[in-house]
């Protein structure tokens, strides 16, 4: 079944701005929340779409691959973990209570996996590269957790009570007053702060964070046509949080190195072909660069200055869909002498007056604006 589109699971405009899409998700989010709905399984399921839709939409980076490339999003697609921005506690805290979504709905704050910080690197990538995907090592610096306590923080990973404060919940709970009724709220516990344990004695190798900085060598796999800003999320590369949880995630951005000769557009490679006035008049054979290597092409006779040839396939594969693949395009520039002899002045001179070097265009003779709208189709 096809995904429903965002925007319209919120009710909000494409153009919508960051609040109203905020506003209109929290009411959603409160209409249709299990605790509300006696866990009615078609209310859930919406609850679940309008959380996605709203991860998606209130992170800049995400609704503007959202809104270029829909719900495939780049190579990955928008699935969890991204870390980029969204937080339903964001929306809930703001009545009253500091607690946030779990805690007005009865969640264990204490129980709950934390996930360290995402890592982002650019990685830069040739057009061969991109052409045919890569498979490249990279060298990250992140937190991992400490072998001498096993993440824990305490000294040979031993010292650790439950917090006699919250008994391990990592809140205080406390009934609060809200535009709903009164609801349970829980705040986070001031003596282990909502980690629901503390430390008798700290570990001398992280210092009590139960995690070091260390280098690792991470394997990517590029996908072939992927293009400049579009991103690649390896899970659980991450950063690992302070004393324990998930790591995050790391997002490998991508950047096009310019090529010296080819220029891409879109799936397509463009090259500017310069050829000779005595090439253009007698036809030639002659050799242009591609992606996959050099391939010889046939000028006809008589070819005008702003002819587009195209060679089929010898673009870039579709980043989702790698059975489509682009054309390279052949801009045939004729090249005009700037400097000349005095012979071959006279020589042009006496030809100057026949009537077959003046121009004369017919309706099938198109200008440069008219082949390039005939080959982009506008």
């Amino acid at each position: 079944m096809a995904k429903k589109d965002y925007y319209e699971l919120l009710g909000v405009d494409r153009k919508a701005s960051d609040d109203e899409i905020k506003k209109a998700y929290r009411k959603l989010a409160i209409k249709y929340h299990p605790d509300k709905t006696g866990n009615d399984p078609a209310s859930a399921e919406i609850f679940k779409e309008v959380n996605e839709a709203y991860s998606v939409l209130s992170d800049a980076e995400k609704r503007r691959q959202y809104d270029q490339f829909g719900h495939d999003g780049p190579r990955g697609g928008f699935g969890g973990g991204g870390g980029a921005g969204f937080d339903i506690n964001d929306i809930f805290s703001q009545f009253g209570g500091g607690g946030g979504f779990d805690s007005f709905f009865g969640g264990q704050g204490g129980g709950r996996g934390r996930q360290g910080q995402d890592l982002r690197i650019r990685m830069r990538l040739t057009l061969e590269e991109i052409a045919k995907g890569a498979e490249k090592q990279i060298k990250i610096k992140r937190h991992v957790s400490c072998q001498a306590c096993g993440g824990n923080g305490s000294k040979n990973g031993t010292s650790v009570n439950t917090c006699g404060t919250c008994q391990g919940s990592g809140q205080v709970r406390r009934v609060v007053n809200t535009m709903l009724g009164q609801m349970m709220s829980a705040t986070t516990c001031p003596t282990c702060n909502g980690e629901g344990k503390t430390i008798a004695q700290t570990c001398d190798v992280c210092r009590g964070e139960g995690r070091v900085l260390a280098e690792e060598y991470v394997t990517v796999k590029v996908p072939a046509g992927v293009q400049t800003d579009q991103y690649l999320t390896i899970r659980g590369k991450g950063n690992v949080p302070p004393r324990g949880g998930l790591a995050g995630d790391l997002l490998v951005v991508f950047e096009e190195e310019e090529h010296a000769i080819l220029k891409r557009d879109g799936n397509n490679i463009v090259y500017d072909l310069f050829i000779s006035f005595t090439d253009a008049v007698f036809g030639n054979k002659v050799e242009v660069p591609t992606i996959d290597g050099k391939v010889r092409i046939s000028i006809d006779a008589g070819t005008q200055s702003g002819k587009i040839l195209r060679l089929k396939g010898k673009g870039l594969p579709e980043v989702n869909n790698p059975r489509i693949v682009g054309d390279q395009l052949v801009f045939i520039n004729v090249w005009t002498p700037k400097k000349l002899t005095d012979y071959e002045r006279k020589l042009l001179k006496d030809l100057e007056a026949s009537a077959n070097m003046q121009p004369t265009p017919t309706a099938n003779d198109k200008g440069i604006y008219g082949k390039v709208r005939e080959q982009y189709g506008n």
